[in-house]
């Protein structure tokens, strides 16, 4: 098989960093990227100070402020962030066009063929962290190996400003010695189940049969027999489709008021409709997310047979899907939309309907 080489750049605890790296006078403490601690927010993320108090990201601002007392909480500045991952992603394509942007702060490069006709894609790994620090001030980590799966994984082996290579004669014994958490996709629950099978690294996880691993873990089994062995035959895809767009608003209240209710998700989808439209997309599922104010969090789906991206229709589906939950009855903390089942035609549709 033709061996590949790839390369992920994952930038270090990113929008921390930017954050230091614009207030001097946050250096050396924990900063803690997110709204105020006694509001709803959550975390974005956490610097490596933060970290060691437990924080991280996705967690309630408030448990953040309980683990880490001293943190430092910063306002996200996302307009900032997003035009020094455009920096970065310059420096990228200088080597070459196949970049996957997983999210700001990281993507994949398959720099098999690339515009330098460097051979070593460690080489290029090293030269780009240096142009990304010397362009931002800021660190990467890289991973190196032959799939994208082991590149993900060893770039977040020595963190921060590290850089891990695996060769395709080291993938073998990297993935039996790695231990379950570590392994890509596999979160805490999952880990824990694992490790009451007694799997504790890739190595136990060969001797399971792929029935067996689906057996205990589903369709996610054979994910688990297939990456473990090596098997990752997933290319490196620089134009990677939006799978879904959303909005969703933590209330500094809990609500149960049917008027106000309504009056979120009129908010909530007048921001997703701005971002539908920015897409060029339309959608056929809608699905509604609802968080209770015991942090339960519910979600309701329906699928049209056409495309829509109109806040009307949305609206209307929303409303319906609210009638599905415990609305009304119990208070609510979160309400969200999500639009999946995407058609990126939109502009072309557009152009028809002139003629």
């Amino acid at each position: 098989m033709f061996e590949r080489k790839i390369i992920h750049i994952d930038m270090d605890a990113f929008y921390a960093s930017v954050e230091e790296r614009d207030d001097s006078s946050l250096k050396g403490k924990p900063v803690i990227v997110s709204g105020p601690p006694e509001s709803r927010s959550v975390v974005c993320t956490a610097n490596y100070e933060a970290r060691k108090f437990g924080v991280h990201s996705a967690m309630p601002s408030s448990r953040a402020k309980k683990l880490c007392p001293e943190g430092v909480f910063v306002y996200p500045r996302f307009s900032v962030y997003k035009n020094i991952s455009l920096e970065i992603h310059e420096i990228f394509h200088q080597y070459t066009d196949l970049v996957e942007p997983l999210s700001l702060d990281e993507a994949y490069l398959d720099v098999t063929m690339n515009f330098r006709n460097i051979s070593s894609a460690t080489k290029i790994a090293r030269d780009i962290k240096e142009k990304i620090f010397s362009k931002t001030k800021l660190t990467a980590s890289a991973g190196v190996a032959g799939i994208k799966f082991i590149a993900k994984v060893a770039s977040n082996m020595n963190k921060p400003n590290g850089l891990t290579v695996v060769t395709p004669e080291q993938a073998e014994r990297f993935l039996e010695e790695l231990k379950i958490g570590k392994f890509y996709g596999i979160g805490a629950v999952t880990e824990k189940k694992m490790l009451s099978l007694g799997i504790k690294t890739g190595k136990d996880l060969k001797e399971f049969t792929k029935l067996d691993l689906i057996k205990h873990f589903g369709k996610s089994g054979s994910f688990y027999y297939h990456i473990v062995r090596g098997e990752d035959f997933r290319e490196v895809n620089p134009y990677r489709n939006r799978k879904s767009i959303g909005a969703e608003n933590t209330f500094p209240v809990d609500i149960l008021d049917i008027n106000r209710i309504y009056h979120e998700l009129d908010e909530i989808a007048e921001v997703l409709i701005s971002r539908i439209k920015k897409s060029s997309s339309k959608g056929k599922t809608i699905t509604l997310k609802v968080k209770y104010a015991n942090f339960e969090s519910i979600s309701r789906s329906f699928t049209h047979r056409f495309f829509f991206d109109t806040k009307e229709i949305i609206l209307d589906y929303a409303k319906s899907l609210l009638k599905q939950t415990e609305v009304e009855r119990r208070k609510i903390r979160l309400l969200g939309i999500t639009i999946s089942g995407l058609d990126e035609i939109y502009e072309d549709e557009t152009q028809l309907k002139l003629f």
